[in-house]
């Protein structure tokens, strides 16, 4: 009793707080009332399991995904599918001063309205440790708390009711794949009764709905991704968090988020004591919120965070999110730029552990391609893949993507880059580096005097403007760039290894003889081998830019000329295009130090693509802008692409845009294994420390001055005052 009675007075107390006036946290966003549509819904994520909360006040619906349901096979891509939906119908609510939010900083969801005096609270989470859905239920008077709890499936699945459990069990027609949800109800007080529709509960003090849903997916190529039916392990799931407490399962849930999370802060300015949506639609129509920009930065990491973790499949078009049957573009695995967009940030905010199942999925999907009979992906050494693929590697046969798998095993040395870790290194990115080398070292051949793909392909046009033009062109800037890339990395790789030193030579040798960057006639940097580019030319693709962003073959320390032209194609582009393309030029400006470039296109973004509840759209919905975007706030304020010598150099807010007068960023990480905090007034830097993580030198280059710095590890270095030098602490 004394401890019901101290749960009550705590709401009571938050309620004093909260209630009919939003506290003031810039890791929130709220609304004053429930969604009516799904882009105004939010979402919650454990990594495979994810869920759509609307909010209502006498209904609630909460729509769920499991990220491995799809209708594909290893032979057809097919489509990521919607699960189910759980419905929780209210008797007798009302609704005053209500607000709905989703707080990023703790990852939970709440709901919080009056009726008839009543004050009722709702609260939900995904648990990665506990592999489950949360939602609970309260009010601060006992007994308030009544309604019928339904669980639906989405491919009208046999729904078995027993005692406080509901369970939908099926089969996915196209692949004979077998999936299940379960959700198990806890109550305090008040009256369960169960029947074929659902669970009714009477005048009870508090709800707690259990959620877990998983399929026969295997992630394994060697198991032809087939495993056990999920039905023991969901169950298995459900018992062991029912023995725990709501507050057990919250405090395991927050303190695992917030590891991830919590690496890295953004400040650019105040938050508005105003509702998400109003603040959204004053910017969009010209008004200033540096908060905002903030918050849809930390959003990115959070939706990262919520769809990609540790043993789950990769973050796949539109995350973890779906709700439809047939979404656009099957809402899967796109490598001509979408998967790996998703993934740019990873490194750079401090989220490593988010893109290991990027890791696993192409290693998976590699041996899927090696093994397949289709003639168009035969090779002799190495493998190539079509456009778009699903989680077991099944194809679209849109069209063949020959630098998709050089350009997926980027991330690999990218991941090495940053962290240093020299066991991934040997074990995982070094075979991938040179088993793709390898099928390219076949492939290529020699037009006067230069290396050259035979017959390639600029994402998603031809020469003259030709939407979806596939037909193969020799050296294609695209093509060309990615390779220079890949033998890059792969020279690298081979060297901080000290293996392979023929192979390594020979490979170095054919990366200096490939056809490079061109300058066409005027002025830009070539699409096309033959300087055939249209300066109408408005494509949403910017595929011949790839050196710039992501690839590091083209900046302007280094090669002026040449990053020169990579503007006037970006120029000629033009800014209007789709929400990821947005993206993606926000990192591409930011690239070449024109931070007011950056930011006129962030500010596109949030007028013409972020929708109510912040999610980007194409459109359609595609998660892939947010994550670019969330990358390019990231290069306005760090790069750390360019080597000189064996030393990264430390570009310190290389694209700070006039509009970021003042900030300050914590814990952004930078390739040779630095964590960098930095601080800022009028525009200026007034304060910078790095944290060396594994006692690699750095130089950094602020305002025109290049410095060294030898370090050790652990130690910090700091940004001296009185000699605007590093120094040790």
């Amino acid at each position: 009793m004394k401890q019901y009675l101290l749960v009550i007075a705590s709401v009571i107390f938050f309620t004093g707080l909260v209630l009919g006036q939003k506290k003031e946290n810039n890791l929130t966003l709220w609304y004053s009332k429930p969604a009516d549509k799904w882009l105004e819904a939010l979402p919650i994520g454990n990594g495979s399991l994810g869920a759509m909360i609307f909010g209502g006040v006498k209904q609630e619906h909460i729509q769920f995904n499991q990220q491995s349901l799809i209708t594909g096979t290893t032979q057809t891509v097919g489509f990521y599918q919607p699960f189910g939906d759980v419905i929780i119908d209210f008797t007798g609510l009302e609704s005053e001063n209500y607000t709905r939010e989703l707080d990023i900083s703790s990852s939970i969801h709440q709901v919080q309205f009056k009726s008839k005096d009543v004050t009722y609270t709702r609260e939900s989470f995904a648990s990665y440790p506990d592999q489950l859905l949360v939602f609970r239920f309260t009010a601060n008077k006992k007994g308030m708390i009544s309604g019928k709890i339904k669980l639906t499936d989405a491919h009208r699945a046999s729904i078995l009711v027993e005692g406080n459990k509901i369970t939908a069990a099926g089969k996915i027609a196209e692949n004979q794949m077998e999936y299940e949800s379960q959700i198990q109800i806890k109550h305090i007080g008040g009256k369960l009764v169960s029947d074929s529709t659902g669970i009714d509960l009477t005048n009870a003090d508090e709800l707690i709905i259990l959620l877990s849903a998983g399929t026969s997916f295997l992630n394994d190529h060697k198991m032809n991704f087939k495993g056990q039916h999920p039905h023991n392990a969901l169950s298995k799931i459900l018992s062991e968090a029912s023995k725990k407490s709501y507050q057990q399962l919250r405090s395991k849930h927050i303190s695992d988020y917030q590891n991830l999370f919590n690496r890295v802060s953004l400040n650019l300015g105040s938050t508005p004591n105003q509702t998400t949506i109003n603040r959204l639609n004053a910017y969009k129509k010209g008004g200033t919120d540096p908060a905002l920009e903030a918050l849809l930065f930390q959003y990115g990491r959070y939706l990262l965070i919520s769809s990609s973790r540790p043993g789950s499949l990769p973050a796949n078009l539109q995350g973890i999110w779906n709700n439809e049957y047939k979404p656009a573009w099957y809402s899967q695995y796109t490598t001509n730029i979408n998967i790996e967009m998703n993934y740019w940030h990873a490194e750079q905010t401090a989220l490593s552990e988010c893109h290991m199942p990027l890791f696993d999925w192409i290693e998976n999907f590699a041996a899927v391609q090696k093994k397949s009979t289709d003639p168009k992906l035969q090779t002799k050494r190495g493998w190539i893949s079509y456009s778009t693929n699903n989680i077991m590697g099944g194809p679209s046969t849109w069209g063949i993507h020959r630098p998709g798998s050089a350009w997926l095993s980027q991330h690999f040395w990218e991941h090495y880059a940053f962290t240093g870790d020299r066991e991934f290194l040997k074990n995982r990115a070094y075979p991938m580096l040179k088993d793709v080398s390898n099928y390219w070292e076949d492939h290529l051949i020699e037009m006067k005097g230069k290396l050259v793909t035979p017959d390639g392909w600029s994402p998603e046009h031809g020469p003259g403007n030709i939407e979806g033009d596939r037909t193969p062109y020799p050296g294609v800037s695209y093509d060309q760039q990615i390779v220079y890339d890949l033998f890059n990395n792969c020279v690298e790789a081979a060297s901080v290894l000290h293996t392979d030193e023929l192979f390594k030579n020979e490979l170095s040798l054919k990366r200096d003889k490939l056809l490079g960057p061109q300058i066409g006639k005027w002025g830009q940097l070539q699409e096309w081998m033959e300087d055939v580019d249209l300066q109408d030319d408005h494509h949403r693709h910017n595929s011949h830019l790839f050196a710039l962003h992501p690839g590091r073959q083209i900046s302007p320390l280094t090669t002026p000329e040449f990053a020169k032209a990579a503007l006037v194609s970006l120029n000629a582009r033009g800014d209007t295009s789709t929400g990821w393309s947005t993206a993606w030029k926000i990192n591409l400006f930011a690239r070449l130090g024109l931070g007011n470039r950056s930011y006129a296109l962030i500010r596109q973004l949030f007028r013409k693509c972020i929708v109510e509840n912040l999610f980007d759209t194409h459109p359609p919905f595609q998660m892939d802008g947010n994550f670019g975007y969330t990358s390019g706030i990231a290069e306005m304020l760090l790069q750390s692409q360019i080597k000189e010598g064996n030393h990264y150099i430390l570009q310190l807010l290389p694209a700070l845009p006039d509009a970021w007068k003042n900030g300050e960023v914590k814990g952004l990480r930078a390739r040779g294994g630095f964590v960098i905090d930095m601080k800022w007034e009028d525009g200026k830097l007034v304060s910078c420390n790095i944290e060396s993580l594994l006692g690699n030198d750095f130089k950094t280059y602020y305002d025109g001055k290049i410095q060294m710095m030898r370090t050790v590890v652990g130690k910090k270095y700091f940004l001296s005052s009185k000699t605007n030098m590093f120094i040790s602490k």
